[in-house]
């Protein structure tokens, strides 16, 4: 049974999710001043002549999602933008000496290691005189476009109804492959520095290399570095799109009625589409704006100026994507 399950699973999933998630994701991370600078591999002088640089898939779709989503790169670009500005100078040194310490170990030069560890030590008294009432301070960011779901409501549901049989199975992987074919979303990731454990971490290598003890000292930076506590603000892109449709109804209003009953269906449909998604489903939200776009379509229909209804609509939805795009996610 469980294997006719993985089965159904997979059989969905490749039906409804896989053709979209190749076309449809973009990915890209916010550059942080802890990065080093690494060789690219095009400057590096290929093994033979004949020897291809691998094509960068990332860049490409984010080239593609700008030219075909103008407004869902902005949105993107505009959620990177805000998340950098959290980041943390002296909290992203810490975090770059602890992985010279680990390099240093690993060469066993423990001298360079010691002086690495001290060095962050210091970063750290920083940060507790400056955040004494801060728990997490940001050191990295990530922010990518998602749009792995299908848009056929029918399809979404019976994704939902698979993940339900596998989740009380207790087929968490299984659970996990369908629940990424319901993902459409704007995901900044943030990672933070655990002020309380950090320090007692550092003081443990230090010790564990006092007792020549190298390997165990590795470990516990390892785990240090391993253990920063990642955040997640999410923003459901179709919302996203639905606002951009909209605002192109309103645009083409006047001139071309038949374009914009098209552009606020549109809309009305990403709307149901999020709602079924998950993200907020029972948000009060949903109901007034599905009443908002029923009076505007009644509107277009005739001769009346809508411009009332669309900056009410407009205001709804901001103010909604606003809202869910500052929730964490743990």
């Amino acid at each position: 049974m469980k294997e006719k399950n993985r089965i159904n699973i997979w059989l969905l999933v490749i039906a409804s999710s896989l053709a979209l998630c190749l076309g449809t994701i973009s990915c890209t991370s916010t550059k942080s001043s802890n990065e080093t600078t690494s060789t690219d591999a095009s400057t590096k002088p290929p093994a033979q002549s004949q020897t291809q640089n691998p094509p960068d898939f990332d860049k490409q779709r984010q080239d593609a999602e700008q030219q075909a989503r103008p407004g869902v790169e902005k949105e993107r670009k505009q959620a990177e933008e805000e998340a950098g500005k959290s980041l943390d100078e002296d909290a992203i040194a810490v975090i770059a000496k602890t992985q010279v310490a680990i390099d240093a170990i690993a060469s066993n030069k423990t001298d360079k290691a010691l002086q690495a560890i001290e060095q962050a030590t210091g970063k750290i008294n920083v940060l507790l005189a400056r955040n004494p009432a801060s728990a997490f301070i940001p050191v990295s960011v990530h922010v990518e476009v998602i749009d792995a779901a299908p848009h056929d409501s029918k399809i979404i549901k019976a994704l939902a109804q698979q993940v339900s049989t596998t989740v009380a199975a207790k087929d968490y992987p299984a659970a996990r492959v369908v629940l990424d074919a319901l993902t459409s979303e704007i995901r900044v990731r943030t990672y933070s520095l655990p002020l309380a454990a950090y320090p007692d971490a550092l003081k443990e290598a230090v010790r564990l290399l006092d007792q020549k003890k190298n390997d165990d000292a590795s470990n516990v930076l390892l785990t240090a570095l391993n253990t920063l506590l990642a955040v997640d603000r999410v923003t459901p892109l179709p919302l996203v799109l639905a606002r951009e449709a909209l605002n192109a109804a309103q645009a083409k209003s006047q001139n071309d009625k038949a374009t914009a009953q098209t552009l606020v269906q549109t809309a009305k449909s990403e709307i149901e589409r999020a709602k079924e998604l998950g993200y907020a489903a029972q948000a009060p939200e949903y109901a007034a704006l599905s009443a908002d776009i029923s009076s505007l379509e009644k509107q277009l229909k005739g001769k009346s100026d809508a411009s009332a209804v669309f900056a009410k609509l407009e205001d709804k939805l901001s103010g909604f994507l606003k809202r869910q795009s500052q929730q964490e996610r743990r």
